[in-house]
């Protein structure tokens, strides 16, 4: 309960910076959400030594800080659940735009398992792309990489809705 009401006052900052930020010109808002495919390859956790998929779903919300028409960087705020485990995941990416309504991420991805690991917090690298299939919606895929040991990789296909 205590970390809900946490997660629940982190989202509704985010979201009151995010809409305050709206009113410049050079940031945008959306939400976003979809299908994770997780893989686990840990024998240390029991998972075997054969990779174990697991579907998912995640969802929350981003803000893109343009600093020019082909530069910006996008922040999220995840919800993520994994059959009984959930988590929270804040990836930093730095997006370009590499041809029209295509867009390539880079960055870091901040994750807090809630109760997966008992080291709750990991580091993993994201990579992504994004097309817009028109100003407000786009289609995105997402694959995270796990650096530790025991850190599952992830695959997500999603769509993005900007305000």
């Amino acid at each position: 309960m205590f970390i809900r009401k946490h997660l629940a006052n982190t989202l509704v900052v985010f979201l009151i910076v995010s809409t305050s930020l709206k009113a410049q010109s050079n940031t945008t808002f959306g939400v976003k959400g979809g299908l994770n495919l997780t893989f686990f390859n840990v024998e240390q956790a029991n998972f075997g030594p054969n990779p174990k998929t697991q579907t998912s779903y995640y969802g929350g919300m981003f803000v893109d800080f343009y600093i020019d028409e082909a530069l910006s960087l996008q922040p999220e705020v995840l919800y993520i659940g994994l059959g009984d485990f959930k988590f929270v995941n804040l990836p930093i990416h730095t997006k370009y735009m590499v041809a029209k309504n295509f867009d390539i991420m880079v960055g870091p991805s901040l994750n807090y398992f809630f109760d997966f690991f008992s080291n709750k917090f990991k580091v993993r690298g994201d990579i992504s792309t994004a097309y817009h299939i028109s100003k407000l919606f786009d289609l995105h895929i997402k694959y995270t990489l796990g650096f530790e040991v025991i850190s599952p990789n992830g695959l997500f296909f999603g769509v993005g809705y900007r305000f």
